[in-house]
């Protein structure tokens, strides 16, 4: 028997290839040192030809290597023997397959030829452990582009046990559990993964996070789509994160909650303390919101904003009209000392919250924060309500321990996932993206 060299079967999967290395039968120069080398031992009709086979693999030209492979598989009788014939048959039928997707780029490739080999492999005693990880995920792969996810599911299991590692493997691992069915299981094995990385110092990529929204969410599990969007905004505290955080949330076609007005007036709260107020008509809507519910402080400040940043147009008739409006109601209206002696006045919190809400508008945190624990001991109001704006004006001055119990008091949704994404923001803020990080 010649000896054949063990040095490759690198991770070159990913270009189809075994990566399998066989020396020629002149390499070795004499017996003492072809026992001394490391390989495999093959059977002489094999080793008398494949050095040919894989040459002419290399070189491109299935209709050499295609007898030449053919009978090596013929001749394999002991395991390296059918080891290297396995590999050379895969070899042979990526190159196949690449040859075939050059000539017609946009013809559709039969990938189910590589199944028989992948298994020859996986079933061969001699095939290197440190490999089998890289043939499973291949076996895998094959699975889920023919749409057996559970038997791809397997498979990706079986290559993660067995220590196979990529770029986005177990983003892979999570997708095929959902689609075989287990979708606790997919995000649960995500949110490990995900654990795992940001204890090691590691930027998750964005796409993680994002399939683990829109799987949750598009399983109507409320509390795991929440948690993972609060998981999204932590990670990457910026304004467009933010801004696609909250649409989900409440504005999307198929968002996680539908919020009332009242409640509306509190997420554009925070998309405008993340600095993501994303457009013309948002800014319109949440001046009009406030305004009507008697707050023309906050209105007046969100139409400024909008003209400022320039998302609101100058020639806008409709903002100039309301600004107009909301200008004229706070020069009526004069200063909140009156609102605020009749609210301490009064035998319930009704006029302490409306006037807590005037503060809020133009930024006084301080007397908003008075107003609205008034409003709280005299009751006669809603609590949830109530409490969420009181960790509004907290957060809003600094007072992160004072806003996450104002916060944590907030209970029934969507009162409470408003609460928890305003919980968020004070932990996180909306600081610079996290490091870039190639999509999955």
């Amino acid at each position: 028997m010649k000896t054949l060299s063990k040095l490759a079967l690198a991770a070159v999967l990913a270009t189809g290839v075994s990566g399998l290395a066989i020396v020629a039968p002149a390499a070795a120069k004499d017996k003492k040192e072809e026992q001394a080398a490391p390989g495999f031992k093959l059977s002489k009709p094999v080793q008398a030809v494949a050095f040919q086979a894989q040459e002419a693999i290399k070189a491109r030209n299935p209709a050499v290597a295609e007898p030449i492979v053919a009978q090596i598989e013929t001749a394999a009788t002991t395991d390296d023997d059918k080891y290297i014939a396995a590999a050379l048959r895969y070899d042979l039928e990526n190159t196949k397959l690449a040859l075939a997707q050059a000539a017609n780029p946009k013809a559709p490739l039969d990938e189910t030829v590589l199944a028989k080999p992948l298994d020859a492999l996986l079933a061969a005693k001699s095939t290197p452990a440190a490999d089998r990880g890289k043939y499973l995920f291949r076996r895998g792969q094959l699975a889920y582009n023919s749409q057996q996810y559970p038997v791809a599911s397997q498979y990706f299991t079986q290559a993660k046990q067995a220590g196979y590692t990529s770029g986005d493997f177990d983003l892979q691992l999570a997708k095929v559990k959902v689609q075989a069915g287990d979708v606790a299981g997919g995000l649960a094995d995500l949110d490990r993964y995900v654990t795992a990385q940001k204890a090691a110092g590691q930027t998750v990529p964005e796409a993680y996070y994002r399939f683990g929204i829109a799987t949750a969410n598009g399983k109507k599990m409320a509390p795991e789509t929440l948690a993972w969007m609060q998981k999204y905004v932590t990670a990457y505290p910026n304004a467009k994160v933010w801004r696609d955080v909250v649409l989900q949330y409440a504005f999307a076609q198929n968002s996680l909650a539908m919020p009332d007005k009242a409640q509306n007036v509190d997420l554009f709260r925070l998309l405008r303390a993340a600095g993501a107020m994303p457009d013309q008509s948002m800014y319109e809507e949440y001046a009009k919101n406030v305004f009507d519910r008697g707050n023309p402080y906050e209105a007046a400040a969100v139409l400024k904003e909008g003209m400022a940043s320039g998302k609101i147009p100058a020639s806008s008739s409709f903002s100039k009209s309301l600004l107009t409006a909301a200008n004229t109601a706070i020069k009526s209206e004069g200063s909140l000392a009156g609102s605020e002696k009749q609210a301490l006045a009064a035998k319930d919190g009704k006029i302490a919250s409306s006037t807590g809400d005037a503060y809020l508008g133009q930024s006084n945190y301080a007397k908003a924060v008075e107003m609205y624990r008034a409003a709280l001991s005299k009751g006669g109001v809603d609590a949830n309500e109530v409490n969420t704006r009181l960790g509004i004006a907290l957060a809003r001055s600094g007072d992160k321990a004072g806003a996450q119990a104002a916060f944590g008091a907030v209970t029934g949704n969507p009162r409470a996932g408003i609460a928890a994404l305003w919980t968020t923001w004070t932990q996180v803020g909306s600081g610079p993206a996290a490091a870039a990080a190639p999509a999955a």
